[in-house]
């Protein structure tokens, strides 16, 4: 408890000493009991700043001192680092949080904000007197990496980690990797052709010798924890055997059955036995069980009988297969919301009404129409299209608050490109307000509006209703006041993009965290952009949230580029701030186990006690604040600890003279 302690108090240029009296907060902390050494300095995270630390320490021989300034999430680390170079023992140093917690949420108060800041620092003395010295634990690694999502950010993030030397599992519960960008046109702003982007880097995947590749396969079970997860597969059953099929596609043209194709939006049928596109890796097809004359009504088995290989396995297993792995990137992507669900649009009532997806498989060379656009009702060309923007985003009330981001562009290039296809049509762009705020993208905007003559309009559309064989649109522009209403062959709803099919229950075999509308969440939105809270998940592309493809790329680089530090290490070191168990008072009531979100506490089979894995902890504190019987506490957040500064933050606030009082 005698502990000769150093407060250091950092004036954050004017973001403390703007509010907080430092001066003032300085003579009292220096009254505290423990405290034999007290310091201001502008700047504490500055070279300068730390090494007058670093001086103090070592001249007034102190046991631990605590840095009065910003949040832990910053600087913890930065003077922790510190302490080590000293042979100080790390958690031996704290963080008082006066910034976030004081002088900014009071910067009206600034006579409070100090009397607070000397109660958060007091606070962070009774902790720093019953620290204890602790260590980190060292556990090896495997050096294996699996990507969850085999589209452009899965495909980049698989090939940075495998240039890097180190195997990678690419899985994907499609036929083919690809995703979405296999089925788009053609990219803005600079109007690519996306095969052309893609099919080097699936060539790639598919040759490379450190991928191997999963594909219609899903994740069964996950357990373990960072640098040693182990992985269950669910290879489903193809009824196809790959190692003998040649990719000739004698069966797919031979097959009577025709479902509508998934690949295609459902704008055309396709075939029982199928691959996703024509540039599908691989390139094997599969059976779709529930479209299959054979499965459903025991006939047909053109495919078994036209194969030359003999490739057709009609007794087909799923297979569970078993990896070790080391890191876990989340790219599962994203999908579009139900076009069903925008009735107001005659969405799912009209078959003209279609969403931003449908109309690229018109708009693509490789769609149900080979790139000429046609209505899917009558298959004529739309002499006029409608685009109808934020259809299901930025809708609070009804749909979805937040901004899909890419609809704006997206839309944009459609009607370029419907332009494009049908010379003398007219295209019609309703939009709430123009966000194009990428490279390129506001002059794109541009060319779109001046040279390719798209009339865009400034409101909501209200109704979409049949008249006759044409789409009625009813409208209000809000920049002349006016109503409108335009009589079109075609609408395309640019709707929200939501978490892909599968993301929630993914979510719940991995334990990670999600928002509420099932976007993965990151540990810190600025300065952990690409790691989850978990340790050893890091999350690339729209599994996180809507953005687009440059912005995808970069941040699958990013996530790939975390995994190859983390292989850069012999070991792992963990957090020893964690969980321990007493198993003296331990009653055995499990509620600890149920409470843990990483899964890092279980009974012994065998005694029954509770049993804490040191490197899955992630120190959230959940159990030990469940545990009945006390036997669970938290490494220097014992429950003495936390009463010492309950107790100083109830107390009667100390007088402070600032120079705010004179």
């Amino acid at each position: 408890m005698n502990k000769r302690i150093g407060v250091f108090i950092c004036h954050c240029g004017l973001n403390i000493a703007g509010t907080v009296d430092v001066d003032a907060l300085r003579e009292a902390v220096g009254k505290i009991r423990n405290v034999v050494y007290v310091k201001n300095y502008i700047f504490l995270c500055s070279q300068p700043g730390q090494e007058m630390v670093s001086d103090a320490v070592k001249e007034h021989k102190l046991d631990g001192f605590i840095v009065a300034n910003c949040s832990p999430t910053l600087h913890e680390k930065t003077f922790r680092t510190i302490a080590i170079k000293l042979g100080m023992n790390p958690y031996l140093v704290e963080v008082a949080n006066i910034r976030e917690q004081s002088s900014w949420p009071h910067s009206k108060q600034p006579d409070y904000a100090t009397k607070k800041a000397l109660k958060i620092i007091k606070g962070t003395i009774k902790k720093l007197e019953r620290n204890i010295e602790l260590y980190t634990q060292r556990v090896g690694l495997t050096k294996r990496a699996l990507v969850i999502g085999g589209g452009i950010a899965g495909i980049q993030a698989a090939l940075d980690i495998a240039d890097g030397g180190y195997e990678v599992l690419l899985l994907d519960r499609k036929q083919s990797i690809g995703g979405h960008m296999a089925q788009i046109s053609e990219t803005f702003p600079t109007l690519d052709c996306p095969q052309c982007i893609m099919t080097p880097k699936m060539t790639e995947v598919a040759q490379h010798p450190n991928i191997k590749l999963y594909t219609y396969s899903e994740v069964e079970e996950i357990s373990g924890f960072i640098g040693n997860f182990t992985v269950k597969l669910r290879q489903k059953a193809r009824y196809v055997d790959w190692d003998k099929c040649t990719g000739c596609g004698e069966c797919i043209a031979k097959c009577p059955s025709k479902p509508l194709s998934e690949f295609n939006r459902n704008l055309c049928k396709g075939t029982a036995i199928y691959r996703d596109f024509e540039q599908a890796v691989p390139s094997y097809p599969v059976i779709n069980k529930e479209a299959c004359l054979y499965f459903q009504k025991g006939v047909c088995r053109v495919c078994e009988k036209v194969c030359p290989a003999a490739a057709i396995n009609y007794e087909d297993k799923d297979i569970i297969k078993e990896e070790k792995i080391g890191a876990i990137i989340i790219a599962t992507g994203y999908d579009l919301m139900p076009i069903q669900a925008l009735g107001e649009y005659g969405a799912g009532k009209y078959k003209d009404v279609v969403d931003g997806m449908q109309f690229e498989r018109l708009l693509a060379s490789t769609g149900p129409y080979a790139g000429n656009v046609k209505r899917p009702s009558d298959q004529k060309v739309p002499e006029s299209v409608v685009f109808i923007q934020c259809a299901g985003s930025r809708d609070p009330e009804t749909h979805y608050p937040y901004c899909s981001k890419i609809c704006c562009m997206y839309t944009a290039k459609q009607a370029l490109l419907y332009k494009h296809n049908v010379h003398h049509g007219k295209a019609y762009i309703f939009y709430i307000d123009i966000r194009s705020n990428g490279k390129g993208y506001e002059e794109f905007v541009q060319r779109v509006q001046e040279e390719e003559g798209v009339v865009y309009i400034r409101g909501k559309v209200s109704k979409v209703f049949k008249r006759g064989d044409k789409l009625v649109v009813w409208g209000a522009d809000t920049l002349t006041g006016q109503t409108v209403e335009i009589e079109t062959d075609l609408v395309v709803l640019a709707s929200a993009m939501i978490p892909s099919t599968g993301s929630l229950n993914l979510a719940s075999k991995t334990r990670l965290a999600t928002d509420k509308f099932g976007w993965f969440s990151e540990a810190h939105p600025k300065l952990r952009p690409v790691e989850s809270v978990t340790g050893g998940y890091f999350l690339a592309g729209t599994a996180q949230a809507p953005r687009d493809i440059p912005e995808t790329v970069a941040q699958a680089s990013g996530a790939a580029s975390k995994v190859l530090a983390l292989f850069s290490n012999e070991y792992i070191e963990s957090d020893p701030v964690i969980a321990q168990v007493d198993p003296e008072i331990c009653n055995r009531c499990g509620y600890c186990e149920s409470v843990c979100a990483y899964g890092a506490v279980k009974l012994n089979p065998k005694t029954r006690i509770a049993e804490v894995n040191e490197v899955l902890c992630e120190g959230c504190g959940a159990c030990a604040a469940t545990c009945p019987s006390g036997a669970i506490s938290h490494r220097n957040n014992s429950r003495k600890q936390i009463f010492d500064m309950i107790s100083v933050a109830t107390e009667n606030y100390d007088q402070i003279t600032t120079k705010f009082d004179k």
